[in-house]
């Protein structure tokens, strides 16, 4: 991977890092205006294991490869993959589980809204 290749995941890895964390903070919210204040322990538990956070693993997925390759020998030649993974992931406007909850977090929130315009900066433009 060139410097350039390296320099750009490691962008798109902190913008989706941010996204994360406006996700998990909204997600953390809703969780206790329901079932009361959590540690950060329990609100760990509860992502990894709990069905009902089950929908940020695919994001999540997304970051931890990036981070593999950035951390590896031998990382890929082709960057690009982790681009059109998000492009697929955000931007996709279907209905699964991720893109359900992902379209209502956008609705709700302005930081959300802002931290996506930030990754979409360095998607890739969709075709025609």
């Amino acid at each position: 991977m060139t410097s350039r290749g390296q320099e750009r995941l490691r962008d798109l890895r902190d913008r989706l890092l941010r996204l994360h964390a406006a996700l998990l903070e909204r997600e953390r919210r809703a969780w206790e205006a329901a079932h009361g204040p959590i540690t950060s322990g329990k609100f760990l538990q509860l992502l990894i294991g709990d069905e009902g956070f089950a929908w940020l693993r695919p994001l999540s997925g997304i970051i931890t490869g990036i981070e593999a390759a950035l951390d590896a020998d031998q990382p890929p030649a082709d960057v690009e993959t982790f681009f059109r993974q998000a492009q697929r992931l955000l931007r996709s406007g279907g209905a699964g589980a991720f893109e359900t909850k992902y379209h209502a977090a956008l609705q709700e929130s302005p930081d959300i809204v802002m931290a996506h315009a930030e990754v979409v900066k360095t998607l890739p433009r969709p075709g025609p």
